[in-house]
């Protein structure tokens, strides 16, 4: 009988110490969901922003600048958030869209902070560009898609491939 309530005892404890790690994992995962929705929140108005600006205005330039400067820390800050283990597969991609964004922002710069130079101008787009399809192929992941798109991959891997048991063979 004792043996019996210190079992159960121990399998009460056992689950309220692996409950209270779900639980810290769930907190977790929101947290990021809850940061990464800011994110993208604050893109879409500075996306709004830009589209905004009277290109005939004096301030147009300091204006769009500005606004990528803004785009350019948002970035730097969503890829210093602690990926939940549920997404490690982004952890890359988030670095790489803030030193694309960094790039594009530098090169915006460039483009228009002395006499203004075309072929800058179009290379920061192009980092522009690659920042911006790797956060949409964030966005997917965190909706629970297979991202998609021109220059995306998936590798999916076996759970095969992750046996820990060695096979007679290989003994």
């Amino acid at each position: 009988m004792k043996r019996k309530r210190k079992f159960l005892l121990l399998a009460m404890l056992l689950g309220m110490i692996l409950s209270g790690c779900q639980k810290e994992t769930n907190d977790e995962l929101e947290s990021y969901k809850e940061s990464m929705s800011s994110f993208y929140d604050k893109l879409s108005y500075l996306d709004e922003a830009i589209n905004g600006i009277d290109p005939e205005s004096e301030t147009a330039v300091a204006q769009l600048l500005g606004y990528l400067d803004e785009m350019n820390e948002a970035y730097k800050s969503m890829a210093e958030l602690t990926i939940p283990d549920e997404f490690s597969g982004i952890s890359d991609i988030a670095v790489e869209a803030a030193d694309y964004m960094e790039m594009a922002d530098q090169f915006y710069h460039e483009a228009y902070d002395n006499e203004f130079d075309s072929d800058t101008e179009y290379l920061a787009g192009q980092y522009y560009q690659r920042a911006c399809s790797r956060v949409l192929v964030m966005l997917q992941v965190l909706h629970g898609e297979v991202p998609s798109g021109e220059g995306v991959t998936v590798t999916t891997q076996d759970s095969i491939q992750f046996s820990t048991i060695g096979t007679s063979s290989e003994e």
